[in-house]
């Protein structure tokens, strides 16, 4: 099996992952703020962590997943006086709803999910011990950290400290030692959340919490710390100066950054306004398309957002699911008493034919070659992948209901089917629903874009019926059409005619 390889953005190049315990994985992946529905960008990141995670515990790994919640910020407090409510109810409210669109999408819970409102005794302590150390100052209740005293600051961002534009995030602030210098700690002000501490009543700036939190759970020294492209500089960066300077041991093996998601190249933000909340996607598609969007590309380049990608990607989980469903339909008179691979049948060993053998060692090889290159996984629902699933719909026709005959067709159509389901459920994209269900949850999702009920589609689908009953193929051609312009295609099988979803292009 090839070595495991992640790129780390510190070294900027790929290096083979080895844990700084022999089995175990401590990961730590910046969360979002809540204050709002989340959108796609946020469940990129989210998607991406959710594979590593996944495909770590493949490995054999026992992996320690923390993923924060950031619940005490300007942008919270804000949105929360706007709207006349309490700051971190405001933020418990969008927590629990980035919940519901996480399991949506079927992205695991990580082992730890902290929130900033409950840790506040943590980060204390670590500001206090970067004052000890002397890499702080106290300036009228406000905490900031001097940048000038970490001589290796920049090191993950390759920011030159001189040439760092002052208040990239906040205004200048003219207490500050060095424009560069950041809050660890802000005083309290006329109503906002605050707490007691040392320096006064406040509350904690927006870096420390991860430095705190991390370290809480994870210890100084963990193996992996995720987020977007976007936190490397300040974010990151001021991670690594706190975390150092409370503990001159702390290090992070790989650091990993998912890049963003675009809206006609431009960053797709809440900020710029540009952008889709998942629930606005999901409310139209089924969560596999997007999560299947999502893994389109690599995880470190830009992906831009178009409908053409999603309809694509939606058709992609159809054909999917609806050749896994009819496999197991086919599949079902032989499973009374099937042989299990390798049992014998007439005294005879029941072996899958050299053709799907050859199939699956395909698939797993280029599975693994791809997901230990940096998690590839832009490439992994095509070649060998497509080659089994065509197999499966090539294969299940000849079966014949209960014809011993047939049993080492049926033992390299299971075993072909589930060399599939173990690549879609490491991507996380192996629903716990039936097949047939998920077939009619897409099927759902397209009568919602083309804006047409079931009924509707069937009352077309007789006048189609008709029409070519009177040979009137011109109607029949124009009604097909039609159809398929709003995304349903109709198929004429034997005698009848079925509809199923069909890609739309922008």
């Amino acid at each position: 099996m090839a070595e495991f390889r992640l790129y780390n953005s510190m070294t900027q190049q790929k290096e083979v992952f080895k844990p700084l315990v022999p089995k175990q994985v401590s990961m730590y992946v910046c969360g979002v703020t809540a204050y709002a529905l989340s959108h796609i960008g946020h469940a990129r990141a989210a998607v991406n962590f959710d594979v590593l995670y996944r495909y770590l515990e493949q490995l054999g790994y026992k992996v320690t997943y923390v993923r924060n919640f950031t619940d005490v910020d300007d942008k919270i407090i804000r949105q929360a006086n706007e709207l006349g409510e309490d700051p971190i109810s405001l933020s418990n409210r969008f927590c629990q709803e980035y919940t519901i669109d996480m399991g949506d999408l079927q992205c695991r819970t990580p082992t730890h999910e902290p929130r900033v409102s409950d840790h506040m005794e943590q980060i204390i302590d670590m500001i206090t011990q970067i004052i000890n150390n002397d890499y702080a100052y106290v300036v009228d209740g406000d905490v900031f950290f001097a940048v000038e005293k970490f001589p290796n600051y920049g090191q993950l961002s390759g920011q030159k400290l001189e040439h760092i534009r002052a208040g990239e995030r906040v205004s200048v602030d003219s207490r500050k030692r060095n424009p560069a210098d950041f809050a660890l700690w802000k005083s309290a002000k006329p109503g906002e959340p605050s707490w007691d501490s040392p320096w006064g009543k406040g509350r904690p700036g927006w870096h420390i919490e991860c430095s705190a939190m991390s370290a809480h759970y994870l210890t100084f020294k963990f193996d992996i710390h995720g987020g977007g492209i976007d936190l490397i500089f300040p974010h990151h960066e001021n991670e690594i100066a706190q975390s150092c300077a409370a503990c001159q041991e702390g290090r992070v093996s790989y650091w990993l950054h998912n890049g963003h998601v675009t809206n006609n190249n431009e960053k797709m933000s809440k900020s710029v306004g540009n952008f889709f909340t998942i629930r606005q996607i999901t409310e139209r598609y089924h969560p596999l398309s997007l999560r299947h969007f999502l893994l389109s590309a690599h995880y470190r380049t830009p992906l831009n957002y178009s409908v053409s990608q999603l309809e694509s990607a939606s058709d992609a989980v159809y054909y999917i699911y609806n050749t896994l469903q009819e496999c197991e339909v086919a599949l079902s008179p032989f499973q009374e008493g099937a042989q299990k691979e390798g049992a014998e049948q007439n005294g005879r060993t029941v072996k899958i034919t050299q053709e799907a053998e050859g199939l699956i060692s395909k698939l797993k090889n280029e599975f693994e070659t791809k997901m230990s290159d940096d998690l590839n996984t832009a490439s992994i629902l095509t070649g060998a992948f497509q080659d089994a699933l065509r197999y499966i719909n090539i294969n299940m026709k000849p079966l014949k209901k209960k014809n011993p005959k047939q049993q080492q067709l049926y033992r390299s159509l299971i075993e072909t089917k589930k060399a599939v389901e173990k690549v879609l459920d490491t991507l996380g994209l192996l629903s716990s629903d039936a097949y047939s269900e998920v077939v009619q949850q897409l099927k759902a999702k397209a009568l919602i874009r083309a804006g047409l009920s079931e009924d509707d589609v069937l009352r077309t689908i007789s006048e189609r019926t008709l029409a070519r009953k009177n040979k009137d193929f011109a109607k029949s051609d124009q009604i097909r059409e039609e159809m398929e312009e709003k995304g349903i295609q109709i198929m004429d099988v034997g005698n009848e005619s079925i509809w199923r979803p069909k890609a739309l292009k922008e």
